[in-house]
């Protein structure tokens, strides 16, 4: 069974996950936002503000972003965030509905990458605020899949040296110790996220594919 999503089902999740994550973010108290993530230095605030750029910033936006960075590009995208983050939350929350629908995408990225974000952080956010937000499986599938075999943009976190084993839905990869949990644990293993993977391991079971 592929582990890659079709293109419409893709945005069709990516939409629901902007959709779900702005009703979250509606609800939080203002001490909230700016709570520290595992995100680096990120506070909930900089974290959501970074999910609303990459449909919405034009290339020409990119160009400027990347020479204020002198070329580097995780600093661009950790400093454009920052600067995006000092708006109101109210208009934090309004770009992120406002991206709900489009199919936009950041420089040199592919349509699996909006997905990917989402996905990661917004766990990035309801971990740092003690909340439990689902993650589909076949969608974390997909942007597992993504994560394993990405070269560009290039991958800033190292592949584990294990054998991961996915066991709420079917996915293997990797060779070494073996490594079992739900794919979305998996996911944030792949993403240089361990202790929230940990966090995800260490929830009761579902049954496979839910």
């Amino acid at each position: 069974m592929s582990a890659v999503l079709d293109v419409d089902e893709r945005w069709r999740i990516v939409d629901r996950e902007r959709e779900s994550l702005a009703e979250l973010l509606e609800g939080l108290r203002p001490d909230e936002w700016e709570t520290p993530t595992r995100c680096g230095d990120w506070r909930v605030r900089d974290v959501a503000a970074h999910l609303t750029m990459a449909a919405r910033f034009s290339y020409r936006d990119g160009v400027k972003e990347m020479v204020r960075a002198r070329g580097n590009w995780n600093r661009m995208i950790h400093d454009s965030a920052v600067r995006e983050a000092r708006l109101p939350v109210a208009e934090i929350v309004g770009n992120l509905r406002s991206t709900i629908g489009s199919r936009s995408l950041a420089p040199t990225t592919t349509p699996r990458e909006p997905l990917l974000d989402i996905l990661v952080h917004g766990q990035d956010i309801a971990l740092a605020l003690g909340r439990v937000r689902p993650m589909p499986p076949r969608a974390a599938r997909d942007a597992a899949d993504r994560v394993w075999t990405m070269r560009f943009p290039p991958r800033p976190w190292p592949l584990p040296r294990s054998r991961l084993i996915a066991t709420d839905i079917e996915w293997t990869r990797g060779e070494g110790d073996e490594v079992r949990g739900p794919i979305g644990g998996l996911l944030l293993l792949l993403t240089g996220r361990p202790e929230a993977a940990r966090d995800w391991f260490a929830r009761p079971a579902t049954a496979p594919g839910e």
